[in-house]
């Protein structure tokens, strides 16, 4: 990347696992089958890196496959390749393919993009937080001039950020010229950097009522579905915001339903939903509390780039042999 006066910056990654130990033996070094579609930009990470691009077959020892919404070609494409000891998935979110992970991760090493679209998720999370402050989901919907003055601002309010993968760690940094206090919820009670003090999981419920905003940017597994039902939000302020930018199942709609239509909290902004996509005709279209985006923190343009950057990267580890450098390690155990 240029690093003269007229460059652009660009988005980069936010690594949150470099050096992490990985959870089998390093893979053994060999053809890689770009899938099920080979884009340029992907095949090229892969060659810069030093690595074969090849077809699929018996010689195949690592896979970059680019369909979030196919698990069951990539689950095609491992029967057909055995050999495989690699596989990059496209997204931060490996749901759909948590099934592969857990049939697989004994002997196949997964790793993801959490982290590598870290940059353009926050930056809308960040848009979504101030939208519902400033009440731009009712202000949207207006039509004739509002004569009562509505919003609030963002300095020196009380952030609850759930989850500490590069989203939140950028989203954080992002928040700091507003100087908000920000209490992080995570598995581990290990502080992040940014934060003014961390909690773990079996926390939520005690931090929530201090909450202004309430930030989703943990990774969807069993153990997190729903994770904010009826109960959360009614242990949040009535002027309490939710922002969510993770995983729709995070969330209990129809408590969420409830809970704006009742003024239990006082907004949301969603760029994913569950169901999803959100049908025609669901309440929360019509919720006048509601900002909703149709999954679009991150679009194409933005991580076809950064996808690649994680490819050539790992292709790089994947051909050292030595277990070291692989960025967005899945652990299976965990599910992310």
């Amino acid at each position: 990347m240029s690093t003269g006066p007229t460059a652009t910056r660009g988005h980069r990654a936010v690594v949150t696992d470099a050096g992490a130990p990985l959870p089998v033996d390093p893979p053994a070094a060999g053809p890689v089958a770009v899938l099920p579609s080979a884009a340029d930009l992907h095949v090229d990470a892969v060659r810069d890196a030093g690595g074969t691009v090849g077809q699929l077959g018996d010689d195949t020892r690592g896979i970059v496959w680019l369909d979030a919404s196919d698990p069951d070609g990539l689950e095609a494409a491992l029967a057909q390749a055995p050999e495989v000891g690699w596989v990059q998935l496209p997204f931060a979110g490996v749901d759909a393919f948590a099934h592969l992970i857990e049939a697989h991760g004994d002997r196949v090493l997964f790793t993801s993009a959490k982290g590598a679209y870290a940059e353009p998720v926050a930056e809308h999370a960040l848009a979504l937080t101030l939208g519902t402050l400033r009440v731009l989901q009712q202000r949207a919907r207006a039509t004739s001039w509002a004569t009562e003055p509505e919003g609030v601002s963002l300095y020196g309010r009380n952030v609850v950020v759930i989850g500490a993968g590069g989203i939140a760690i950028e989203y954080i940094r992002l928040l700091a010229p507003f100087e908000v206090s920000v209490t992080v919820v995570r598995r581990s009670s290990d502080p992040v950097p940014g934060a003014d003090r961390t909690v773990t999981t079996d926390a939520l419920d005690e931090v929530l009522p201090d909450a202004d905003v309430v930030v989703v940017a943990a990774a969807m597994t069993s153990g997190t579905a729903k994770l904010l039902g009826e109960r959360q939000f009614g242990l949040m302020k009535p002027s309490a915001r939710l922002v969510n930018i993770a995983r729709g199942g995070l969330v209990d709609t129809d408590a969420l339903v409830a809970a704006l239509r009742d003024g239990t909290i006082a907004a949301a902004g969603l760029d994913v939903t569950d169901p999803e996509p959100l049908p025609d005709g669901h309440p929360l279209w019509s919720e006048p509390r509601a900002i909703i985006t149709p999954h679009q923190a991150d679009t194409p343009d933005m991580v076809a780039p950064l996808l690649a950057e994680r490819v050539r990267a790992n292709t790089a580890a994947f051909l050292a042999g030595s277990g070291e450098g692989f960025v967005g390690v899945v652990d299976p155990a965990a599910g992310y």
